[in-house]
């Protein structure tokens, strides 16, 4: 099941940006968000999300000297926290830093935590009764030192409107190009994507621990059937059509889909075809009948079920939202 939120973001303009940091932080996750947030893709305009690296005093980030831009207090003053993985799970995050991103959120922050960033958004009470995960190997550290936190393992990311969390290395990055979906739209987040070279999207009730997030190899069994599928999303595909074409039985793609994706083959293709209806939705007035046809909904009654369903709203309102909350793609 995908993580949502329970009603759709209508902040009108997520602009800035603040990276807490503090020593003993790793720098993967911390470069994986200023790599996402610093730099606007090709093809869309300014303004961009202005981003600011916060500490206390310059930190140790790895094997790295950082000297932040700013002090932790002007987390107060971003639109987004972001805190990334914490190293030292056995102690306890500087006090410092757990009364910084409570008062940031308390005025009105959207704060987030990568990997075991987690474990600052939990002693500063932020999961308090608000489902969350963090990196596989953590979570049981993380349920039995704060219980009041509904810890998932089994997920990339937890969307819980201003309070997000998530999964290890590559599911920071996910989460990262959720909160420029959430802000631009999809195609934005897309175009992010094609800069990185990773896949645009990844959903966050997908599995953590997959034999292969993604086809990595141009020999895998998967990797020209994939965007082979995705461009006949018009088409009534199933689980025939696409065992035919990858030239395998249906039992054995099941196999390989499960390993590779998280998923079965229906589930990805229902994921892919909410996806171009969600673009659809942010760039085009086509009718929702039309939608329905060229994401092989069929009928509008079936995408507006499917809609409702996976993304929380329907189709409609996605719509009316969208346009009256988020930036347009490309500013």
């Amino acid at each position: 099941m995908s993580v949502r939120n329970d009603t759709p973001h209508t902040i009108p303009d997520m602009s800035s940006v603040a990276l807490a940091v503090t020593d003993r932080m790793l720098h993967f996750e911390l470069s994986v968000a200023y790599e996402v947030f610093d730099a606007a893709p090709v093809g869309v305009a300014a303004p961009w999300y202005d981003v600011s690296v916060c500490g206390s005093a310059a930190v140790q980030v790895g094997r790295f000297r950082l000297e932040p831009d700013h002090g932790l207090d002007h987390l107060r003053s971003a639109d987004t926290v972001i805190v990334p993985a914490w190293a030292d799970v056995d102690e306890d995050p500087p006090a410092d830093l757990i009364d910084a991103v409570r008062a940031a959120h308390e005025a009105g922050a959207r704060v987030a935590s990568l990997c075991t960033g987690a474990f600052v958004l939990a002693a500063a009470g932020l999961l308090d009764g608000r489902r969350a995960t963090t990196h596989w190997a953590h979570t049981d550290v993380l349920a039995a030192r704060y219980p009041e936190v509904e810890v998932d393992p089994d997920v990339l990311y937890v969307d819980n409107g201003s309070v997000l969390t998530s999964a290890g290395k590559a599911a920071a990055l996910d989460l990262c190009l959720h909160l420029v979906r959430l802000d631009r739209g999809s195609s934005v987040a897309n175009a992010v994507a094609r800069r990185l070279v990773v896949p645009p999207h990844r959903a966050g009730g997908q599995a953590q621990f997959v034999t292969a997030p993604v086809p990595a190899r141009d020999d895998h069994p998967l990797a020209d059937l994939l965007p082979w599928a995705v461009d006949r999303l018009d088409h009534p595909l199933t689980v025939e059509d696409l065992a035919r074409q990858a030239r395998m039985s249906s039992r054995n793609l099941g196999r390989h889909f499960r390993a590779a994706t998280g998923t079965t083959p229906l589930q990805w293709l229902l994921t892919q075809r909410i996806r171009r209806a969600q673009e659809l939705l942010e760039t085009t007035d086509n009718s929702i009948d039309a939608i329905a046809t060229a994401t092989g909904m069929g009928t509008a009654t079936t995408l507006r079920r499917h809609f409702n369903r996976t993304i929380g709203v329907p189709p409609d309102t996605y719509r009316r939202t969208f346009r009256s909350s988020s930036p347009r793609p490309g500013g």
